[in-house]
């Protein structure tokens, strides 16, 4: 179940736009007409007929490119009980200024989404502060304690979209092993943290030259890679769908293309800091790039490149963790792992996957979209009749991160003071304007002002 606040919408007339959507077939100039929520008409550019202008919001499209809106299914919300981190207000709002209109919320919250009364607050929360569609996640075990399963059945029937302990593996195999029958009665995804403990052993980085340098205990990739192999082998057995979340060691791409050539149903995703920064960024002990799993090598950034290029990534994936400013300001190996990422995920990739690297332009729109397929969804297309999920992007401007500060409710962001190319303008959900930029000028032909979030 996604849900959203809701919301007016604004009747949009966006001219002569460079629309990008292979799933709609478009890849060049168009006129759009948005009302009452949907998109009504597309039209090559200059040929869309509008004879009734009162009423409609007018955008002036020239130079910029309208995509589908992204759907990212690795979220923190930290709601209910973290909202001195993140708010559904606040980390929505952070995601539509990132261009997305869907995001998938993970449970490792306080307390942890793990029971349908839970679950249900959280998203009498999200129906009240969400400016884009938000789906829950509920966990696999009881607590997170991978010990005891929770009441799978009973979450989806509320409106659960998938289950995952993130945060945490689920360690025990035998409860792995129910779990993944589970799987296959509620056909809702298992999205797995993959790290064996037993071989990460609490270290606060990557396992290598740089740890060994500063005297930090690290994880080496194995107990990344283990644990895939393990959960995709009896995932495998059971005949069950499993998910990697953000996978960040070559070995790791070893283990799912192995299981894939097996015929296992497995998908896997790939965070835009792992593709963009390495262990070498720790050598300064900024807290901003303490993550899990670690950034890796050089070597594994490569590998996981090469991985989006070849199709081995399925999406990309933000792990969007929000932490306050006195918790990242504790020394390194005391401090929370993880970092922000909507408002930069699309932007950073562009900037090292297509600029740097050649990745069509059409295939990241893609990757940014694709999760929405893990729990169910179609992906947001720009067709006739569809809802009027879109974002537009200035992909010539260029911008300083966390310049101007951030529309999240944190600051930890691991690309904070980098340069990156491309600037998501507005994103519509559902018709509701969820973000306008200040250099976006959008003319209203009445009274009526379109509603910014």
């Amino acid at each position: 179940m996604i849900v959203r606040a809701e919301r007016p919408t604004t009747d949009l007339f966006i001219r002569d736009v460079y629309a990008v959507d292979v799933r709609a077939g478009l890849d060049g100039p168009v006129d759009v007409l948005v009302t009452n929520g949907e998109i009504t008409r597309i039209a090559p550019a200059g040929q869309l007929d509008i004879e009734e202008l009162d009423g409609l919001t007018l955008v002036n499209g020239e130079g910029l490119h309208l995509f589908p809106g992204f759907f990212d299914p690795h979220v923190h919300l930290r709601i209910p009980g973290q909202g001195y981190k993140e708010t559904i207000a606040t980390g929505t709002a952070s995601a539509a200024a990132g261009g997305f209109t869907g995001i998938v919320a993970m449970p490792n919250t306080n307390p942890v989404i793990d029971s349908t009364a839970v679950l249900a607050g959280a998203l009498e929360t999200a129906r009240k502060e969400a400016v884009i569609g938000v789906g829950f996640t509920a966990c696999i075990t009881k607590g997170m304690s991978g010990s005891e399963l929770s009441e799978m059945a009973a979450l989806k029937d509320l409106g659960a979209v998938a289950f995952t302990d993130d945060g945490k593996p689920v360690a025990d195999a035998q409860v792995f092993r129910m779990a993944c029958r589970y799987q296959r009665l509620t056909d809702m995804v298992l999205m797995l943290h993959e790290e064996e403990p037993s071989l990460s052993g609490g270290g606060a980085m990557n396992e290598g030259a740089v740890s060994a340098a500063l005297g930090i205990s690290g994880q080496p990739n194995i107990a990344e890679s283990t644990l895939i192999a393990r959960d995709a082998a009896i995932a495998g057995y059971e005949g069950a769908r499993v998910h990697v979340q953000h996978l960040s060691a070559r070995e790791s791409l070893d283990a799912v293309r192995t299981a894939r050539s097996q015929g296992i149903q497995i998908t896997c995703e790939a965070s835009p800091h792992h593709l963009l920064l390495t262990d070498e960024a720790c050598r300064t002990l900024d807290t901003h790039t303490k993550m899990n799993p670690p950034l890796r090598t050089e070597t594994d950034r490569q590998a996981l490149i090469a991985a989006v290029l070849d199709g081995t990534i399925d999406c990309i994936a933000t792990d969007h963790a929000p932490h306050s400013r006195d918790e990242k300001a504790l020394p390194f190996e005391q401090a929370p792992f993880g970092v922000t990422g909507l408002e930069t995920s699309f932007a950073a990739c562009y900037t090292e996957l297509v600029l740097k690297h050649g990745l069509e332009l059409s295939r990241l729109v893609e990757l940014m979209a694709a999760g929405a397929a893990l729990v169910g969804l179609e992906p947001p297309v720009l067709a006739e009749g569809r809802p009027a999920d879109l974002c537009l992007v200035d992909l010539q401007r260029t911008w300083t991160v966390g310049e101007g500060g951030y529309v999240s409710k944190s600051a930890n962001c691991a690309f904070d003071g980098m340069e990156l190319q491309s600037k998501v303008v507005l994103t519509v959900s559902h018709g509701s304007i969820a973000h306008a930029d200040p250099s976006l000028s959008l003319d209203s032909t009445s009274d009526p002002e379109p509603t910014n979030a």
